[in-house]
């Protein structure tokens, strides 16, 4: 691991891996996770690239800044590429999971010169995901992003008690030991929970704030652009969190589509390593 200070006034803890001379690959974990999320991808890609994966703002080590607007995804997506300017990189591929896919949705959105191939596992596309919450199977299933908005509790210990039953079946799945050892680890860092919690509480203000009929505002952004980048999209079949419905109209909005549908639940990453893995690498070598 490696500190990074950004332009955006951060500093983060970065994971690299692989020959500097070789194409450079982001990496963006999601919640409630850290760099750790691309254990088993990071060896693998680090032989055709150049791995770069951040602990990104407020997570771990990482800069926890205090106004709740810093975790606006406009803020978090400017460290993405302020990270590629860091090394130097004017054009990378950009692969995300969960809330790092949310933000490299957006990233290769609004920056198509530079985000050259998009890889996205288990999130959705955000015009579909706000699409999809009139679906009432959805809508159920994302109930837990109502509850993270609403509590105060911003300990270490809170994590249990915001999910329930789903944190305890995902601390089951970790490995005994040394995995969720290291994830406890990084939850108990000072300002943690907050910072993992802002992503959730910051994204809705943003949105709030942006409704068409706010004077100054303006309908569409980001959400419904066409992704004009080669994009792999790599789901699990059996997420409890995001249903296969976020699959429906994918292909419209993202014309060079590879799908790639898994056995499995949401956290993939390190859930279905093998399967990302040969996927991930069947889909570079290819495009």
């Amino acid at each position: 691991m490696i500190r990074v200070s950004l332009a955006t006034g951060v500093a983060l803890d970065v994971a690299v891996a692989g020959d500097r001379a070789h194409p450079a690959i982001i990496l963006l974990h999601g919640f409630p996770e850290s760099h750790r999320t691309w254990r088993h991808q990071i060896p693998e890609l680090a032989k055709t690239h150049f791995v770069i994966a951040p602990d990104q703002r407020g997570y771990a080590r990482s800069s926890k800044p205090a106004p709740l607007e810093a975790y606006a995804p406009d803020r978090i997506m400017a460290d993405v590429f302020a990270l590629a300017d860091h090394f130097g990189r004017d054009t990378f591929t950009l692969v995300g999971h969960d809330w790092g896919g949310a933000i490299a949705w957006g990233a290769a959105m609004s920056r198509p010169d530079r985000v050259t191939r998009l890889v996205i596992l288990n999130a959705p596309h955000p015009a579909l995901f706000a699409k999809t919450l009139a679906n009432p199977a959805q809508a159920r299933a994302s109930g837990y992003i109502g509850v993270i908005r609403r509590t105060r509790l911003d300990r270490s210990h809170a994590l249990a008690r915001v999910f329930g039953s789903h944190v305890v079946q995902w601390l089951a799945v970790l490995a005994i030991g040394r995995e969720r050892a290291a994830h406890l680890e990084e939850w108990s860092q000072p300002g943690a929970m907050t910072g993992m919690l802002n992503w959730y509480r910051a994204a809705a203000e943003q949105h709030e704030n942006a409704r068409p009929e706010r004077p100054g505002n303006s309908s569409g952004g980001l959400d419904d652009r066409v992704v004009t980048q080669p994009t792999l999209v790599i789901w699990g079949m059996r997420d409890r969190y995001l249903l296969p419905v976020q699959l429906d109209g994918l292909a419209s909005l993202v014309p060079d589509l590879t799908l790639v549908k898994l056995d499995a639940g949401h956290f993939i990453p390190w859930a279905a390593a093998d399967a990302v893995n040969a996927a991930l690498r069947g889909w570079l070598d290819r495009s």
